[in-house]
């Protein structure tokens, strides 16, 4: 955990990709969990409308604008023994598995149905604020890494690889331990709080095995200065390219909150078929695979082009779901496979542009920001999360959906309700999703620009003078827009 200067372009011990991917096991369990469980459980067992459920995750998630760009700059800032990224991670792990696991009870607060609705309400609204601020502190500062970790141009696509193995395991395992806990425990309240326990020892310990495993290297020399934040925030939107890929992620994580959080709503209720976490299970294990299979064509192809391939078939999957009729389960699972191929690029390709966009701005200021560049991203992970439940829950109230009592089956639905439902899972998405792909064919840095950007970065921090070595024509990436 010492401090090294980032001229680190070696290929990396498997030790360090492992101990690096683990560092992500916790936000991936966290965040199935709520994507795929969160709304349902607010509704079905703590007995939220639809309203009142989307409100608590968007409130959270709006107050969590504040705290990333704070905690991106800190970052950024700290100096201690431990590193400026490792010290985070440490400080934050106990509050964000313990925050987590207190957003599965469902307190008591009155016998009046409307009261106690409104207490359950505020409850889960006070939580969620804290469990954003909790995860914050450990997740951004260890997407930050990335950037420290390897200068790579293949060696960051191979280490996301690695984050997202262990991101999607993650997933699966709290799927499989959702199903395993309801089969053992009948009562869904116990089941939750149970799954919640076990789920946050499962995602705290992971992230000790990344601080021990992983090395810091930056110099100080290029830290980023005691800029206020809204100057950072404007450095970091005057990178074009960097405009790109916080559009290209959005879209892709959007649409993929959008359909986690109706997922179950569509399987039980439109497709009549009682095996809705299977479903997720066989897009996040499909695109658990497909990670290392688009690791090794992005080294051949590039990252634009594993984006379209992945995008189009999610894309042609996504928009089927909207014509599945009750019944068709062999094409539901079908879809499911197709989505995971493409799921798995919207993981990888995003977040390995982005340290390529730090180089940029490293070339441009002299400074290195990956806190605020990350808390971006960051905050736009926890936004399409937000939207997206929130969005469901407007239209499935707005739509007629009929709320089941706390602990009993969700009940037949109005057509009004169902076609909502549809619609949220494969017509919405699918735009959006076409949005990101428009945006990728514009993306700016090509292997060959990344090369030219760290070859000029090596000039600099050797001294050597480069005036003479004027930029190829791609090198206008550096323009401000």
């Amino acid at each position: 955990m010492s401090e090294a200067p980032i001229l680190n372009s070696k290929k990396l011990q498997l030790s360090t990709k492992l101990a690096y991917g683990a560092g992500d096991m916790g936000a991936g369990i966290t965040a199935t969990l709520l994507a795929f469980s969160l709304l349902f459980f607010l509704t079905k067992v703590a007995g939220l409308n639809p309203g009142m459920a989307g409100a608590v995750v968007a409130i959270g998630k709006v107050s969590d604008a504040i705290n990333d760009p704070i905690i991106g700059v800190l970052s950024d800032r700290t100096r201690s023994r431990w590193g400026r990224r490792h010290s985070w991670i440490l400080m934050g792990s106990i509050p964000f598995g313990l925050f987590f696991f207190l957003q599965w009870l469902v307190p008591h607060f009155s016998n009046n149905v409307a009261d106690n609705n409104w207490g359950l309400f505020w409850y889960y609204v006070i939580i969620s604020i804290l469990f954003n601020l909790a995860f914050t502190a450990v997740n951004l500062p260890y997407t930050a890494l990335t950037a420290e970790i390897s200068q790579d141009f293949n060696e960051r696509t191979s280490l996301n690889s690695f984050r997202f193995t262990f991101s999607i395991l993650g997933s699966i395992l709290a799927l499989l331990l959702e199903i395993v806990i309801k089969g053992i425990i009948p009562d869904p309240t116990q089941q939750y709080w149970v799954l919640g326990l076990v789920c946050s020892v499962l995602s705290v310990l992971p992230l000790y095995w990344c601080v021990w495993g992983t090395e810091e290297r930056y110099t100080p020399e290029t830290a980023a200065k005691p800029l206020p934040i809204l100057a950072q925030v404007k450095i970091a939107f005057s990178n074009r390219p960097f405009l790109y890929v916080i559009g290209i992620y959005f879209c892709s994580w959007l649409a993929f909150q959008l359909t986690a959080a109706n997922l179950r709503f569509f399987v039980l209720k439109w497709m009549e078929y009682d095996g809705d976490t299977w479903i997720a299970l066989t897009v996040q294990a499909v695109a658990i695979v497909m990670l290392f299979v688009w690791t090794a064509v992005s080294a051949r192809m590039g990252k634009r082009m594993v984006y379209f391939l992945g995008m189009s078939l999610w894309i042609m999957a996504q928009g089927g779901l909207f014509f599945l009729q009750p019944g068709q389960i062999v094409g539901l699972y079908f879809l499911s496979v197709i989505s995971g191929v493409g799921v798995a690029t919207a993981y990888l390709v995003p977040w390995s542009m982005l340290p390529d966009v730090i180089e940029l701005d490293e070339l441009k200021t002299g400074e290195r920001r990956e806190g605020i560049f990350y808390a971006i991203m960051v905050f736009l992970q926890k936004m399409g999360l937000a939207l997206g439940i929130f969005l469901v829950g407007q239209a499935l109230d707005a739509s007629g959906f009929i709320t089941p009592a706390p602990g009993l089956p969700i009940p037949a639905q109005p057509p009004e309700a169902l076609f909502a439902i549809r619609v949220i899972i494969g017509p919405l998405p699918t735009v959006i999703l076409l949005i990101g792909l428009l945006l990728a064919y514009f993306y700016p840095i090509s292997r060959e620009v990344h090369a030219e950007i760290l070859l000029k970065l090596r000039e600099r921090r050797l001294g050597l003078q480069t005036s003479s070595n004027p930029a190829p024509p791609q090198m206008d990436v550096m323009d401000d827009p």
